[in-house]
């Protein structure tokens, strides 16, 4: 599963497992007891592999694992690696305010074209706004790309616990 991807913030990946799913999800509550180095916690068929408090900083990411029963004897693992909820929900809002910004000023700018009146402080916020985006893009791949050893770290975690070998990609 290569994580080189530049476009995508937020990687995801799925593995087909030889196991049934409970078997799995099992091995993750093993292993919550086992080592100290990754705080796992499960809800339902969900997993959550984050690092302890005091190895996290604002990017730090954490994988989120869905475990699905395909038969009786295999299951589906949906993975997806992201910064803490709160982080990517800040990030979201901040581009939801942006591009709410954008599409006012771009329609008062408009309109005040339209009416053949002064647009110039509109239409500079409006570009303002276009470049506000943009780095908030380039800021959250600074961020996906400052966390990459730490996904690995994860991946790894992950495939020692399901016995699977890490693939030269990584």
């Amino acid at each position: 599963m290569p994580l080189n991807n530049d476009i995508v913030l937020r990687p995801r990946f799925t593995l087909e497992i030889p196991r049934p799913n409970e078997s799995v999800l099992s091995d993750f509550e093993n292993a919550k007891l086992t080592q100290k180095d990754f705080i796992v916690t499960r809800v339902d068929d969900h997993v959550f592999i984050k690092f302890p408090k005091e190895q996290q900083h604002f990017w730090s990411p954490q994988l989120h694992l869905e475990v699905n029963k395909t038969d009786d004897n295999s299951s589906s693992l949906h993975g997806l690696f992201g910064p803490n909820p709160t982080v990517w929900t800040l990030f979201m809002f901040l581009h939801f305010l942006v591009a709410g910004f954008f599409i006012a000023f771009a329609i008062w700018t408009y309109t005040n074209m339209t009416l053949k009146q002064g647009y110039a402080v509109q239409a500079s916020i409006t570009l303002l706004m276009v470049l506000l985006w943009v780095t908030l893009y380039f800021a959250g791949s600074i961020g996906k790309a400052s966390s990459i050893k730490d996904m690995r770290l994860l991946n790894t975690f992950m495939n020692s616990i399901l016995g699977i070998e890490n693939e030269k990609a990584l």
